[in-house]
């Protein structure tokens, strides 16, 4: 039996944040859960939820205030998912969150970090992470990039009517490094798609992979049309949640962006990554704007990746935790306080 405390935390970013898909802004909310045991053991757990897939803070601490938290236990994962999965309306994201406590409290009752207990491991100063860099004007995109300097990896938001001008300042100040290209649904239409895609290949060589580049909603036929003449390899990211979506996914993509936030956490992350890899679709870990608690789960993961993504802790200024850190782009749990479950502790 555990005890459940969930309090909302408000996240402030070192730049507003604005993608295609939504609004810029200057502020997330999450929500961050701990359980603690009979024995001591205190586990973490974050939800951060998307308005882009209608849920709240606010929605997930109404739930969570509903939850039997008896039901939940770190001797035993797999009866405490059943109980979750069984919740009627549960949101994505309170279900993320509680996944990641009662496998930081399992994983801590064990002595291991996770990546132990999932049998993966984990490769220090081999795992690199992008930065992002989110919609602006050309100026603020030439200063941002500058700052993301020690970063080895760009990732650029597109779909946006600057996208040529963002580009070009880009690469006015970072000239050879690999970019990564997010439309977040940004082009309406195949064709327009296509026009991009081409039009970024024949600007420049560096361009890794494009995510998403229509909408979510698109047809089918129009994903599998633009897959066969796509320059660049194509990821599925709002069209990707879980292992369901990988059929799907392996016919209109060439890879999948999965985020815990989507998936409800890391043990569905864990088998959506299995699924896509055995399906032939190269695999990226992503997130969403997140402190230290979601990033280090994610990156528990990282050896399931071709790509890496994770850098939600990065973007903002009042990270209350430490975790997993990314000097340089490298991830690393080196100087981690906590060596068990998900390493994460208070700053």
């Amino acid at each position: 039996m555990v005890k459940l405390t969930a309090r909302p935390c408000e996240l402030r970013l070192a730049n507003p944040w604005k993608i295609a898909s939504t609004a810029g802004s200057g502020l997330h909310h999450t929500v961050l859960v701990e359980l603690a045991d009979a024995d001591g053991i205190l586990a973490l757990g974050e939800a951060a939820p998307s308005s882009l897939y209608g849920e709240s803070a606010a929605g997930v601490l109404k739930f969570l205030q509903t939850l039997d938290a008896s039901r939940l236990s770190f001797a035993d994962v797999p009866g405490s998912m059943n109980y979750l999965e069984a919740l009627p309306g549960i949101p994505v994201a309170a279900r993320c969150a509680l996944n990641l406590a009662v496998l930081d409290g399992a994983a801590k009752r064990a002595g291991q970090p996770l990546h132990d207990c999932l049998g993966l491991g984990f490769r220090e100063n081999h795992h690199v992470t992008s930065f992002s860099i989110g919609i602006d004007a050309p100026d603020i995109i030439r200063r941002k990039v500058l700052d993301a300097a020690p970063y080895p990896v760009i990732k650029l938001k597109v779909g946006d009517p600057r996208d040529r001008e963002n580009f070009a300042a880009l690469r006015s100040v970072a000239p050879d490094k690999p970019v990564r290209v997010d439309a977040n649904e940004g082009w309406k239409t195949k064709e327009e798609a296509l026009r991009m895609l081409e039009w970024l290949v024949a600007t420049d060589k560096k361009i890794q992979f494009i995510e998403q580049p229509m909408p979510r909603t698109a047809s089918d036929a129009d994903l599998k049309w633009l897959k066969a003449r796509s320059p660049l390899p194509i990821f599925a990211d709002e069209s990707c949640h879980t292992v369901k979506d990988i059929p799907r996914c392996a016919e209109c993509f060439h890879g999948v962006n999965v985020k815990l936030v989507k998936t409800g956490g890391v043990s569905m992350a864990y088998d959506t990554l299995q699924a896509a890899r055995q399906a032939g679709l190269q695999t990226m870990i992503g997130c969403m704007i997140e402190t230290s608690v979601l990033v280090s789960a994610a990156a528990h993961l990282a050896e399931l990746a071709d790509y890496l993504d994770v850098d939600g802790n990065l973007l903002i200024t009042n990270d209350p935790f430490v975790g997993v850190t990314a000097q340089n782009g490298i991830l690393s749990f080196t100087t981690a306080k906590e060596k068990r479950g998900l390493q994460v502790s208070p700053r």
